[in-house]
């Protein structure tokens, strides 16, 4: 309205590292219920924007913070995955703790998480079901030409994912899940 305009609307966007995470975390959370995540970024130069990090900083070199960004990744994943009820937004019910790093990668975001489940006794075997498993019929109706096949592709090999080898999966629009095993303190 302040621009003249009579209709429209302003979408803002999730932080991208968040995304991919809340991506991954639905058909679990929808499986067995999330109750506390720890999740550990490393996050690309291309997340810094333009002009991004000094190269003299990055090269051969970790950035154990990112302003801002901790804040968002405890926050952002559970108002993506809330719910409406009566009309009213409710953020999912389950606790975060992030720690951001910025890491000498050109693109393609890496997220370690260990994750304790509502549930009890939820194996890895049946967190890969529930990746493999996980559909949008709502969307895959609409037909939209850039909806991946698989919203999640789950790599088996020890040292995958990558970003290099796997971030132009899905033309860039999956979300690669490795190393899924048990975690002594959470769980999974």
């Amino acid at each position: 309205e302040n621009n003249g305009y009579k209709t429209g609307f302003i979408v803002t966007n999730a932080n991208c590292s968040s995304t991919g995470l809340a991506i991954a975390l639905k058909p679990i959370h929808e499986a067995f219920g999330i109750q506390d995540l720890l999740v550990v970024t490393l996050q690309a130069i291309s997340g810094a924007g333009y002009p991004g990090i000094s190269s003299l900083d990055i090269t051969d070199n970790v950035v154990p913070y990112i302003d801002g960004e901790e804040p968002k990744m405890e926050k952002e994943p559970q108002k993506i995955l809330g719910t409406v009820k009566d009309g009213q937004f409710h953020p999912a019910d389950f606790r975060i703790s992030a720690h951001c790093n910025r890491v000498h990668v050109i693109d393609g975001h890496t997220e370690c998480v260990s994750v304790r489940f509502r549930t009890p006794g939820v194996t890895p075997e049946q967190v890969v079901k529930a990746f493999e498993d996980y559909r949008t019929p709502e969307l895959e109706a609409l037909g939209l030409p850039s909806l991946p096949k698989r919203h999640i592709e789950v790599r088996k090999e020890n040292d995958r994912p990558q970003p290099r080898l796997d971030r132009e999966l899905e033309n860039g629009f999956s979300v690669s899940v490795g190393r899924v095993r048990e975690c002594p303190i959470l769980g999974i």
